[in-house]
């Protein structure tokens, strides 16, 4: 057992916990909250199997990228990340990295996983690797070890899944008529290839599925719309309550039905729009979207500023999705405004969550959303938890802060895991663990009153109650 010259386990009880009243606030009132995670990349295919795993290399290194961006930094090769190399070998080029990771936020994640998953508290590294390997197929050859005993393990209560409007949605069905599954898992529209014309072949080829999707031809723009507001109203009746898009900015541009028709037309017929009608298609379609989630009083989920797939020659190969984005620099506030403001003179402005991945937006975003709260439903418009690269104590700490300032934490919805994983609900404990020790600071050094019902409530709500009570999930307790 690897330990701290304290003699205590790495991951503590009052781990990130520097106080007094934080670790009250932690163990009292936030620490068995159950999780909402209302925004991840999950597959809903696996739940539906109940999906199991022979080894921790298949659960812990398949398709997270934030731990193969770690191994290529440190020199592995791709063979050992994401090709054909055995998974024990795999493990082993990860265990002679992790030390390296000191300060980096995967030291926490993968000890906190390794804790919480498998009550693991050695440290990782490739003095420990057979050790931790062994251990975990031990621990994962238990019968309780599978998706459905994780979701029961770390207490979630609702999973929002990461789903294309062409998607069949079959594995949402199996859940919903599965009493045995005890955790609400609801589809979340995700429309971004609906205005793709920038790559008129991913489009071209995502029209077909449409067409599949809804048995029958699109031809034109009218029939084009029909076909995705059919699939809208699809989700609806599968328990959809939310919607996102990813955007590298939000484009406003001015574009009318008739204007959006033309571009949609010349596209079918083989041509590459100008960029300049690429954006304004986009803006067309991200209102004439968000307008339909309004009507369905769905919460609309806005992810702006990553610069996707900087490594063409990974792209080719690899493909998308597979570590190669980062952060955008591009502008973000007019654009927003815009946005905004027109489904707001629509009267079709639906809740809705922003998220930014520049830290340099954060001001502008948490201000933006203070722009459209309506007096009538309580944070309406969410500067959203710190997401992607600032998913870590600073970017966590910035944004609570920078929320705290502009907007109000007490209404603030909280943590998602945003991941691929089925042990990255630990990211809710530390978020958690980060809120609390903040907060706790704040009491010691008398910024805010030391009263337990004052602000144990607050850190109730931001942990489980306002995100129930925000999405209108249908769940009780």
């Amino acid at each position: 057992m690897s330990t701290s010259t304290t003699g205590r386990p790495f991951i503590h009880d009052d781990f990130l916990l520097d106080s007094q009243s934080a670790r009250h606030l932690y163990h009292d009132f936030a620490k068995n909250q159950p999780i909402i995670d209302y925004h991840c990349h999950l597959d809903a295919g696996e739940i539906a199997s109940d999906r199991r795993w022979k080894n921790i290399t298949q659960i812990w290194l398949g398709g997270d990228h934030y731990k193969w961006r770690a191994l290529r930094a440190a020199g592995v090769a791709e063979e050992f990340i994401t090709g054909n190399a055995p998974d024990r070998e795999k493990f082993h080029r990860f265990a002679d990295v992790i030390p390296q990771t000191l300060r980096n936020p995967l030291y926490h994640w993968c000890h906190l996983e390794l804790a919480r998953g498998f009550g693991i508290h050695t440290l990782l590294s490739p003095e420990t690797a057979d050790e931790i390997y062994e251990e975990c197929s031990r621990v994962m050859a238990a019968p309780e070890f599978s998706v459905r005993g994780l979701l029961r393990k770390f207490n979630v209560r609702v999973v929002c899944t990461t789903d294309d409007p062409v998607d069949s949605l079959e594995h949402h069905r199996s859940i919903r008529n599965d009493p045995s599954i005890t955790t609400l898992v609801l589809p979340t529209w995700r429309p971004d290839k609906a205005w793709a014309v920038d790559r008129p072949d991913v489009f071209l080829a995502w029209m077909k599925l449409l067409e599949s999707s809804v048995g029958r031809v699109t031809g034109g723009f009218q029939s084009y719309l029909e076909a995705l507001q059919e699939r809208h109203q699809f989700f609806a009746d599968h328990g959809c309550l939310l919607s996102d898009r990813g955007m590298e900015t939000i484009p406003a541009d001015d574009c009318t039905r008739d204007q959006a028709a033309a571009i949609f037309e010349a596209v079918r017929g083989g041509a590459r729009p100008s960029p300049e009608d690429a954006l304004r298609f986009q803006s067309f379609m991200i209102h004439q979207l968000a307008c339909w989630d309004a009507d369905k009083k769905w919460t609309m989920q806005i992810h702006a500023g990553p610069l996707r797939n900087n490594n063409s020659r990974a792209l080719k190969e690899l493909g998308p999705d597979t570590g190669f984005d980062s952060i955008g620099d591009l502008p973000m506030a007019r654009g927003l405004s815009r946005h905004l403001d027109r489904l707001e003179q629509a009267g079709s402005l639906p809740k809705t969550i922003l998220y930014n991945l520049n830290p340099r937006d954060n001001e502008v975003f948490a201000a933006m959303a203070g722009n459209f709260q309506d007096g009538i439903t309580p944070g309406k418009i969410q500067f959203g938890s710190g997401w992607w690269f600032l998913d870590q104590i600073d970017g966590m700490t910035r944004q609570i802060e920078t929320l705290s300032q502009i907007g109000l934490l007490s209404r603030f919805v909280g943590m998602l895991t945003d991941s691929r994983s089925f042990l990255s609900f630990t990211r809710h404990e530390y978020f958690r663990r980060l809120l609390c020790n903040i907060i706790g600071t704040d009491i010691e050094r008398g910024r805010i009153p030391d009263d337990d019902r004052l602000v144990g409530t607050l850190v109730r709500d931001v942990c489980y109650g306002n995100a129930r009570d925000y999405f209108g999930f249908p769940i009780s307790g």
